[in-house]
């Protein structure tokens, strides 16, 4: 398969089919012709001497220095460098080729001003592996993500350095091995390539759709934890859902009731409380709200990924260029701040279902702390102390940068969206709550082990898959093993194919589908 790129319609799923499955991109003739027209305006602008801002002019504080024709030549690759001024380790190659579709995504609206033979360098560069060495910190999400993408502007000049077929290369070397010639930079070219807050867009879109998959797998351990605890399903029904009206409750509480179809707890064999504490009762709830927390960032970062990122933006129709914002990444960080914040939410709601799990004064006749031996053994005790130790890191970083701005570029440029450290932070959010979820798919596996009553069919199907990679804790043993054997197995949601495969899918988009089914 071949991803057209249109300038529109680009959703996270197909960012995940090009950035992480190297799926193959082609710039479609319309959008080409768009960036041609784009190009030839601006030329012409040029030619007759117009100021315009980053083209023959400086930027920021010095947006008001006029360059003579001589300095227009240089100043794209000296803006390059100036800028590529990022520090720390590099990028994940799917983080960086993300960034790429992304601009060339915005290209294709045909309003930023570039040759296309820059465009299409950035579509030669995704079809044949060649992936510049970026480093992970140094933007503050506006102008933009200037430090990063300089960085991969830096190889148009034949610099800086690229991955090719498993190597680091310099920038020159990468591209004659890969086949592709240097564009070089000419008037407005460099900044076309930068000015847009591309890589943070990038990152949230990825986030987004390990989230997703995250809090499907949040409610297969809620299932399980639920059927180890008998809990009382009448919260579950969807009636009680449908007459609130919130449409992430509604899906939840679908996908637990997938789970626990065919259980003898669903079909009332088994004895349990009126009411349950609010970690097993209020689960469709809670985590409908996060469901619809990541349906709102979900549509922010898809209308920046589709949307003209740049500054100046050029009206080829109207023969026209304006300055303006359009690079500032708080439309992104806003949503995705609150994004990482349900991450960790959900993730405490997983560690007071695992708590219950542990505690023989909440568990509902099981052994103390899951062992057979209490005193002699200590089981899975020490299990709550690291979810408990992640979750708290998990808390530090869910304070929001989108509130965050530091001034920069003499006040020019005095307030920024920090959306980089909300996307950095969301990362190691997420990576957190791998590793707590799967503590308490630990812990709801081997207190499963412990019922001798029939349990739902996707909840039997999950138990399986742990048991393919955790034994059953009969003597204590060291756990640090069981621990990140099952965060690999939550991040490689195996768990969920598996159960889906069983129980059909736990996701509904269609909004009447889930609201009217």
């Amino acid at each position: 398969m071949t991803y057209i790129i249109k300038g529109s319609n680009l959703t996270i799923e197909d960012v995940v089919k090009v950035a992480r499955h190297n799926e193959k991109v082609e710039l479609h003739p319309e959008a080409l012709g768009r960036i041609k027209k784009c190009r030839a305006m601006l030329e012409d602008k040029i030619q007759a001497g117009e100021i315009m801002y980053g083209v023959n002019t400086g930027i920021g504080e010095f947006s008001e220095v006029v360059l003579n024709d001589e300095q227009v030549k240089d100043f794209q690759k000296y803006l390059i460098y100036n800028h590529a001024a990022g520090i720390g380790d590099p990028m994940p190659i799917e983080h960086v080729r993300a960034a790429m579709l992304g601009r060339i995504n915005v290209h294709a609206h045909g309003n930023s001003g570039c040759r296309p033979e820059i465009t299409q360098t950035l579509v030669e560069m995704l079809n044949k592996g060649v992936t510049p060495w970026v480093c992970e910190k140094g933007s503050v999400g506006a102008c933009g993500d200037l430090a990063p993408m300089s960085q991969i502007a830096l190889l148009m000049l034949g610099e800086g350095k690229a991955y090719f077929e498993g190597k680091l290369y310099p920038g020159k070397e990468a591209f004659a091995k890969a086949g592709i010639e240097v564009p070089g930079l000419q008037a407005r070219d460099g900044l076309a390539t930068i000015n847009g807050s591309n890589v943070l867009t990038a990152m949230s879109a990825l986030f987004l759709y390990d989230a997703n998959n995250w809090l499907k797998q949040a409610e297969i351990a809620a299932a399980m934890s639920l059927e180890a605890l008998k809990a009382n399903m009448k919260p579950y029904t969807l009636r009680i859902h449908e007459v609130r009206g919130f449409r992430g409750a509604v899906r939840s509480a679908r996908a637990i009731n997938k789970m626990v179809e065919g259980g003898d707890l669903k079909e009332g064999k088994i004895k349990c409380k009126v009411q349950d504490a609010y970690s097993m009762r209020s689960t469709p709830q809670v985590i409908g709200a996060a469901h619809d927390a990541l349906a709102y960032a979900r549509s922010q970062v898809e209308i920046e990924l589709n949307g003209v990122g740049d500054n100046p933006i050029f009206f080829p129709d109207e023969n026209m260029q304006l300055s303006g914002a359009n690079f500032q990444g708080t439309p992104v960080s806003v949503p995705m701040d609150m994004a990482g914040s349900v991450i960790t939410m959900i993730s405490v709601l997983s560690e007071r279902r695992m708590n219950r799990l542990n505690n023989p004064a909440l568990s509902v006749g099981l052994p103390a702390f899951l062992t057979k031996g209490a005193g002699m053994f200590s089981g899975l005790m020490l299990s709550q102390y690291t979810a408990d130790m992640q979750i708290v890191e998990q808390r530090i970083l869910s304070t929001p940068a989108s509130i965050q701005s530091i001034p920069a570029a003499a006040d020019q440029e005095d307030f920024v969206s920090m959306g980089m450290n909300t996307a950095l932070k969301n990362n190691q959010i997420l990576d957190n709550a791998y590793g707590i979820l799967g503590i308490e798919m630990m812990a709801a596996a081997q207190a499963l082990d412990f019922r001798e009553y029939k349990f739902g069919n996707g909840t039997t199907k999950a138990r399986e898959v742990i048991r393919k990679y955790v034994e059953f804790l009969d003597v204590d043993r060291p756990l640090y093993d069981d621990h990140n054997r099952m965060k690999a197995l939550v991040k490689s949601c195996e768990i969920l194919e598996e159960v889906e495969k069983c129980v059909g899918s736990l996701e509904y988009t269609d909004p009447e589908q889930v609201c009217n089914d």
